[in-house]
């Protein structure tokens, strides 16, 4: 391997890994919520059996390493199903399903927080499920899920990292083929951090700016 000082390409290849890990987190990210707003419906309309399956499904996403189930999904899927899964297919698997794993937890969180009285009364008028569930949980579950949502988002652009362990080329693999180029880890790690930190910063303060607006929104204004 020939070793050399930085170059102007280089800041190309940062931002190329950087686009990488903010597409990837979005689409998973996306992906995730839709999921877990699936999975928190049909846990709220109580559809027998399904339930039990869900949660245990959770369960072992929230409780095992991210790193197995992406050598899993990249690895032994394959093998299993004798198909072909690209490392970025691979890691668009696991990372949706790890994120609506925990966004499930929150969604649930959310909507057993809705004053059961407002619920009741709601039925009593003889509003259906899904009215109750668009006109009088919604909102205040958003509110109350907000803030959870904003810290686990910064927490899985974090994860991201993880998939160049199966060659993706995101910011952290273009971080350690700078690093074995340059011989200068310090100033390199560093950069990728500072891009990492700058990222999950303007995450936090959109959350933010969100969460204000939901809860300006939030309070009881009756059916």
């Amino acid at each position: 391997m020939e070793y050399g000082a930085f170059t102007s390409y280089d800041l190309v290849l940062l931002a190329e890994g950087l686009g990488v890990s903010v597409l990837l987190f979005l689409a998973t990210f996306a992906i995730g919520l839709v999921l877990a707003l699936v999975l928190a419906t049909i846990r709220f309309y109580r559809v027998p059996l399904v339930v039990p399956v869900i949660t245990m499904i959770t369960e072992l996403l929230k409780n095992s390493p991210v790193l197995v189930q992406l050598f899993l999904v990249f690895f032994g899927l394959p093998m299993f199903a004798q198909i072909n899964v690209t490392p970025v297919a691979a890691a668009t698997i696991t990372l949706s399903l790890n994120t609506a794993a925990f966004i499930y937890v929150i969604a649930v969180a959310a909507i057993d927080a809705t004053g059961r009285e407002q619920i009741e009364t709601a039925r009593v008028f003889g509003l259906s499920n899904w009215q109750i569930l668009r006109k009088i949980v919604a909102t205040p579950a958003s509110a109350f899920a907000i803030g959870p949502l904003v810290g686990l988002a910064v927490n899985q652009l974090q994860v991201t990292s993880l998939v160049s362990a199966i060659g993706v080329i995101d910011l952290t693999k273009v971080g350690n083929i700078l690093n074995l180029r340059t011989l200068e880890p310090f100033i390199v790690w560093t950069v990728v951090g500072i891009l990492y930190f700058l990222c999950s910063k303007a995450i936090a303060r959109l959350g933010g700016r969100l969460e204000t607006r939901l809860r300006a929104h939030s309070a009881w204004k009756g059916l």
